[in-house]
């Protein structure tokens, strides 16, 4: 199986820096978590790949209509929940054989794993708040590995 490379984004909220269009070029599928802001983040994205992208509770008005509260997507052997929110997670990720739930929302990146499931907020790479840090995230899934790196797209509040 090849590596599969994933673009992981959230909270825009509006804004797509270009520092984060620069950190997703190359991925084969981008996945925006939720508060997007505006349908032109959506657009732009989608020059460098295929995105999937659910609805965040900031998310209103009719081009985001057509978003989803969830989506699952399969890459490769591995499926993909994504989510806005982590606390509305309703399933159980190991029953449902799930492999990575991503989600948004918190603007606080992490990514872990815990009984065999990756979770990963990829933080917010929109406008700054709450001096957390501007930041993406890419994961890449092959037949043996699956991995997921969070990248700074600021330096002026990097991770802790």
């Amino acid at each position: 199986m090849k590596e599969h490379i994933i673009g992981v984004i959230s909270d825009t909220h509006g804004l797509l820096r270009v520092e984060a269009i620069e950190a997703l070029k190359g991925c084969e599928l981008i996945i925006h978590s939720g508060d997007i802001g505006d349908l032109n983040v959506l657009k732009k994205l989608r020059e460098i790949a295929p995105v999937v992208a659910v609805r965040g509770n900031c998310d209103k008005g009719t081009w985001s209509d057509e978003l989803k509260e969830s989506e699952v997507v399969e890459v490769g052997d591995v499926t993909i929940y994504i989510i806005h929110n982590i606390d509305d997670l309703s399933l159980d990720p190991v029953a449902t054989g799930l492999r990575v739930v991503i989600s948004g929302h918190s603007h606080k990146p992490h990514n872990y794993t815990r009984d065999q499931v990756l979770y990963l907020n990829p933080g917010s790479a929109g406008p700054r708040r709450f001096k957390l840090p501007v930041s993406a995230a890419v994961l890449k899934i092959s037949s043996n590995s699956m991995a997921a790196e969070l990248i700074h797209l600021s330096d002026d509040y990097p991770f802790k």
